[in-house]
């Protein structure tokens, strides 16, 4: 399929709104997304095939184990899934094999020292049957993959395979929680908008201790170093006038995870903002919403040679338990997954600088919406 007509066959996709035929309701687990739904572990961990979209997110970064002083490495791996809603599901008359659902997935490797982002992705389409298959997404448990792309839970512990050959990269993690679940929003329902329907149930695993292996043009190197993942699911991606968002997610040194974003509209400016911070130690989060509850100010931009969209990759944000810059370790970390999700955003490794310009964490910073502005839904 060329890119324009996969791209004019994922919009259509998005667009339409029709209820989904194929999907069994045999429990309150396998309901679709509704605010103040108490999520249940394992199964909450699986896919959500009954709602709209959903993704799987980890980013970290890396760490020489035979080089204390060389510069880190960053690293991001998303799969997304989407209900596709085609006209033919709708009317009974799909068949077995019809592409119910939509499997996307993404990978980057950002290599600070020399300055090289690199990134693929991959996308399928698939029936939704349990079965295993070279797509799929398991309602049980953490298990997607697409070809030999994974990433699945065994025993508590998240493995990933991500053989990018065409980026010229192979990265096999294993990502170990050293903390308890953090329940985003109130108890796993995060406000996204102003409006009841604008939640997902949204979830994430801070401070992961990382293991693995990358092959860079095809030499191998071993590497530990600290990761986070987020898993989230909605019936939508963002309110109805927004454009786009920025997001953080930092593993601070002291052992504490803060996340914090904002929605923007038209006029570029915030229609909303939240954040969580949670104090060493894996306690409960402390929840904020509301455009008001986060400040994001741009300090510095950097210009896409590919796209020629301006992003912010200094930020100083301002949030209820204090004052913070974010740095982008390195400007160039964009991805055009125009083939995959139809999209192009900024993600990148960024460290966390405290108001007197001390590091005190590191993650990573997303940003949505500057090429052109999201499809709503």
């Amino acid at each position: 399929m060329s890119m324009v007509k996969r791209r004019r066959w994922l919009e259509a996709a998005g667009l339409l709104a029709l209820a989904h035929p194929c999907i069994g309701r045999a429990s309150d687990d396998d309901a679709p997304a509704r605010p103040g739904r108490p999520l249940r572990f394992p199964r909450d961990h699986g896919a959500h095939p009954q709602d709209r979209i959903e993704w799987w997110y980890a980013t970290g970064w890396l760490n020489r184990a035979d080089r204390d002083k060389a510069p880190p490495l960053g690293f991001q791996l998303t799969f997304f899934r989407q209900r596709t809603d085609l006209p033919q599901l709708a009317s009974g008359s799909a068949g077995r094999f019809a592409p119910l659902q939509l499997l996307s997935a993404h990978a980057a490797v950002s290599d600070i020292g020399a300055n090289r982002h690199r990134h693929a992705q991959r996308v399928a389409r698939w029936s939704g049957d349990a079965r295993p298959a070279q797509a799929r997404a398991s309602a049980a448990d953490t298990d997607v993959a697409i070809g030999p792309w994974h990433l699945r839970r065994e025993q508590g512990v998240y493995r990933a395979r991500i053989p990018a050959d065409e980026a010229g990269f192979e990265l096999d993690l294993q990502l170990k929680p050293t903390q308890p679940l953090l329940l985003q929003g109130h108890a796993g329902t995060s406000q996204r908008g102003p409006l009841a329907e604008d939640f997902s149930h949204y979830y994430t695993q801070p401070q992961l201790a990382v293991q693995a292996r990358l092959r860079l043009d095809g030499r191998e190197t071993i590497h530990t170093g600290t990761a986070w993942l987020d898993h989230e699911w909605s019936e939508k991606l963002v309110p109805g006038n927004a454009t786009g968002w920025d997001w953080i997610g930092m593993n601070l040194d002291s052992g504490a995870a803060l996340t914090a974003s904002q929605v923007r509209g038209g006029a570029g400016g915030p229609v909303w903002a939240g954040c969580s911070y949670r104090e060493p130690g894996g306690g409960a989060a402390q929840t904020f919403f509301g455009p008001q509850a986060v400040r994001f100010e741009p300090l510095r931009y950097w210009k896409s040679p590919l796209t020629g969209a301006s992003y912010p990759v200094r930020w100083r944000i301002t949030t209820p338990i204090g004052r913070f810059d974010v740095n982008a370790l390195m400007d160039a970390q964009e991805l055009d997954s125009r083939a995959s999700t139809a999209s192009v955003y900024w993600e990148g490794l960024a460290d966390l600088l405290d108001s007197a310009g001390r590091r005190v964490g590191r993650g990573y910073l997303e940003m949505t919406g500057y090429v052109e502005p999201l499809r709503r839904g």
